[in-house]
């Protein structure tokens, strides 16, 4: 008998032990993540400035947002976004894993140069770029007046190239994240397989697509839902090389809710933005989860 009760005070001692080490985590995760979540939901149906009274408006500030045409532009250049640079930059990652994973001469030199950008800080990758993209200096227009391009693009200063640039640096900035992860996929396919389809006769395209790629399968999937967040929720290349223009060219949703936020003070209807923008994130992953039984191979 004093054994077992030995043996249970051991084991709770191990739990509070364990809850300890968890607290910190917990309390963190509540304070910063679960109630400034609840808290905009709220503040969602409210009005308020920061200052002064909060007055409940219901769903005055979703009705709002149907009639707001910088909220409309902001969404479809979200998308726009979302759903040009997401496949470039998985495409060129797929590509670049693919060619690291054959074991070529100068390959940590290759891995790091395509990851590193991924770790650079975003202020200086902005500015870099627009030394790169600058009209009138820039190397890259330089380079398009030698080959005989007289108007080159204004790439940020202009309407229809500014989205077109900050999408370029998007992508030059994720491949080397994307990169990592597939070749962590890439190697743990089995080498039996790739011989099999050599002796069916298989080529190097033919295995691609149907070895490489379907094995593959669950870290694409991965990488297409993270790369979706990731790009909906994109600020800083935006805040620092364009802040939304030209006009409205860049304008995108996190930009859009920052601008209502903390230059117009308008937190209630910042918020709405948020959770539009939370919803249709949510709809996107469910849709994707949905329809992974039919091509992501376990």
């Amino acid at each position: 008998m004093q054994n077992k009760r030995a043996s249970s005070r051991t084991i709770r001692r191990g739990r509070l032990v364990g809850y300890s080490f968890l607290l910190p985590n917990i309390v963190g995760f509540a304070l910063f993540i679960c109630f400034p979540v609840i808290a905009s939901f709220l503040m969602s149906f409210t009005e308020w400035n920061g200052f002064g009274e909060i007055k409940l408006v219901g769903l005055d500030n979703y009705t709002r947002l149907l009639g707001d045409e910088t909220f409309r532009i902001s969404l479809l250049n979200s998308l726009i976004m979302t759903f040009v640079s997401v496949p470039i930059t998985l495409m060129l990652a797929i590509l670049a894993a693919v060619a690291l994973n054959k074991g070529i001469r100068g390959l940590k030199w290759f891995r790091t140069a395509l990851f590193l950008p991924h770790i650079t800080a975003t202020i200086a990758v902005a500015v870099i770029w627009q030394l790169l993209f600058n009209p009138s200096m820039g190397p890259i227009n330089g380079m398009l007046r030698a080959i005989g391009i007289d108007q080159p693009p204004g790439w940020f200063a202009s309407a229809d190239w500014a989205l077109v640039s900050v999408i370029i640096v998007s992508v030059w900035h994720s491949i080397g994240y994307y990169m990592v992860l597939y070749l962590a996929g890439l190697q743990g396919i089995p080498g039996d397989l790739y011989e099999a389809a050599e002796i069916d006769g298989a080529g190097k395209v033919s295995q691609f697509v149907h070895v490489t790629l379907p094995m593959l399968s669950p870290v694409i999937f991965f990488t297409v839902i993270i790369g979706i967040i990731n790009s909906f929720k994109v600020f800083d290349l935006v805040f620092v090389l364009t802040q939304g223009g030209p006009g409205r060219a860049t304008h995108v949703l996190v930009f859009d809710i920052y601008n209502t936020a903390f230059q117009r003070y308008e937190y209630g209807y910042a918020s709405a933005m948020a959770y539009v923008l939370f919803v249709l994130i949510l709809i996107i992953t469910f849709i994707q989860f949905r329809g992974q039984k039919k091509w992501v191979n376990y």
